[in-house]
């Protein structure tokens, strides 16, 4: 029985462990990585899952074992979900904060090196959102969970053809 306790007890502290290397290891790495996967990156996480399985439940490869290890992880990522929404400070430290690569048609190369985005990507994701140029992008933004959002001019023109149109309905009455 206390063989048992220490075992359950040693696949916990091994797969909490390998979540947080894990969750430092994608923050370290790039947000890319989360949303955009190529090939190689999702190589990359079925071979880290397959090599971190060890570390977690160790020659333990029975059904309790895994179960506690699952189990572990459900818990771990509930604490940091809870974390996260309750504390601001230790959600920009986990997912950071968006990078604004592109505002009003302009480039932000500072950014771009930042967001680890190449030219090729930054073309092919303002083409996948319906633009022609970099000119045609008022916002594009590489959010915390590593999308990439696009705001083009002719939302921009949107906005404002409809804040001029509430304008004249408040000033009327």
């Amino acid at each position: 029985m206390k063989s048992l306790v220490l075992s359950v007890n040693h696949i916990m502290v091994s797969s909490a462990t390998v979540y947080l290397f894990i969750v430092v290891a994608l923050r370290v790495f790039g947000k890319k990585t989360l949303a955009q996967l190529s090939v190689t990156d999702l190589v990359f996480v079925l071979l880290i899952s397959n090599a971190v399985q060890n570390a977690m439940v160790g020659s333990d490869t029975s059904l309790i074992g895994g179960l506690v290890a699952a189990a572990t992880l459900f818990g771990v990522n509930f604490i940091f979900k809870y974390l996260i929404y309750r504390f601001p400070r230790f959600q920009k430290l986990v997912e950071g904060e968006p990078i604004i690569v592109i505002y009003r048609g302009k480039i932000d190369e500072n950014q771009m090196r930042k967001a680890q985005m190449s030219f090729n990507e930054l073309y092919e994701t303002i083409r996948e959102h319906g633009c022609k140029s970099v000119e045609e992008v008022n916002l594009l933004v590489l959010e915390t969970d590593g999308n990439v959002s696009v705001l083009s001019s002719d939302y921009k023109h949107q906005s404002v053809q409809h804040r001029k149109r509430r304008k004249k309905v408040e000033t009327a009455g």
